[in-house]
């Protein structure tokens, strides 16, 4: 990753699956939504697979395991291995093996993703604050989990036990609409306690640790939907980024993004992997890709020319970020975006 702040996305001469030997996917709004696989995510990842890149899958959700979500890509199309797949649940079980004795036991706040993490680690998953529980473990453990698992956790965080969190992630997708998310339940202890857990998932360092450890990436893209959880996790972590348009993030989020929130390229959807990213150049004041100009004005951003919507958005960002500096830019970015109907 570039040094300093970024005020650009990158150019790539060569298609991103040549230029990198690891894709680290993020799931939901990037390969699937809703449990069906996203447009051209099937053909594109096969693709990028068959030119030698390999593909891992880094997932916030504790929920499932690595052979759950293996068989789920593969019903999709996707050739998948359990080992291909990393997941919170996974970079949680590490932190607390690396801080208590091995065998110990730790209180599950969560579901069989997370139990099946700890037994990797030869860590002993138990229900009750009562079991002598050298640590808590929470994580998303469903719609259904009981409320007395919460009860159970902040006994053990009362009597002194660390508490530990996959993630924090506040909502997640569902067929239905933004649900609570695993962040969700850790607020409920955190207000009963007031202690602080130690968190694993993206975009904190542990997941990105245990995703290097897994996949032996040497030269990683961080590909994600999410400014606040895969683009942040890879600034963090110190890799590059690719953000697709097929989940959470609108032009709006991206061109007020500050910098820890900035992705290396963006595109519309996994076929970027397998192209190169077009340059962005500067012109005076404006910075222009391919038929579009973009500049910042006294109070909102400009957008003059015609072409591919996608570059359009590239110059804007360049534009934005560039007035934004080490912080968001507060520019009036609508107009400009409505030319682009993205």
């Amino acid at each position: 990753m570039s040094q300093g702040v970024r005020t650009r996305p990158e150019g790539s001469g060569q298609a991103l699956s040549e230029a990198y030997d690891t894709a680290l996917l993020d799931l939901d709004g990037v390969v699937y939504a809703g449990g069906a696989a996203i447009a051209h995510a099937v053909d594109s990842l096969a693709a990028a697979r068959s030119g030698g890149m390999h593909l891992a899958y880094v997932t916030n959700n504790a929920l499932r395991t690595p052979d759950a979500v293996a068989g789920h890509l593969t019903e999709l199309g996707i050739r998948a291995r359990a080992s291909d797949v990393v997941t919170s649940a996974q970079a949680a079980a590490r932190l607390i093996a690396d801080q208590v004795p091995q065998g110990a036991r730790v209180l599950v706040i969560g579901g069989e993703g997370l139990r099946v993490a700890l037994r990797e680690r030869g860590l002993e998953p138990v229900d009750s604050a009562d079991d002598d529980p050298a640590a808590v473990a929470q994580g998303y453990g469903g719609p259904d989990l009981p409320w007395g698992r919460f009860a159970e956790a902040c006994y053990a965080i009362h009597r002194g036990v660390p508490w530990f969190a996959s993630n924090t992630d506040l909502t997640i997708p569902s067929g239905r609409g933004i649900a609570p998310g695993n962040g969700a339940a850790v607020e409920v202890v955190r207000i009963a306690t007031g202690a602080e857990p130690q968190v694993a998932g993206k975009p904190l360092p542990p997941m990105h640790r245990e995703t290097i450890l897994r996949t032996g990436a040497e030269r990683p893209l961080v590909v994600g939907d999410r400014l606040d959880t895969d683009i942040e996790g890879a600034f963090n972590g110190g890799v590059d980024s690719l953000l697709v348009l097929t989940g959470v993030t609108d032009g709006p989020g991206l061109l007020a993004a500050p910098p820890q929130h900035r992705p290396t390229y963006v595109d519309a959807d996994l076929r970027g992997l397998l192209t190169g990213q077009p340059e962005i150049a500067q012109e005076g004041d404006g910075f222009r890709c391919g038929g579009w100009t973009a500049s910042a004005g006294a109070d909102r951003l400009e957008l003059t020319g015609e072409g591919e919507p996608l570059d359009g958005l590239r110059a804007l960002c360049a534009a934005a970020w560039t007035a934004g500096g080490e912080d968001a830019c507060a520019l009036d970015g609508e107009k400009a975006l409505a030319r682009l109907e993205l």
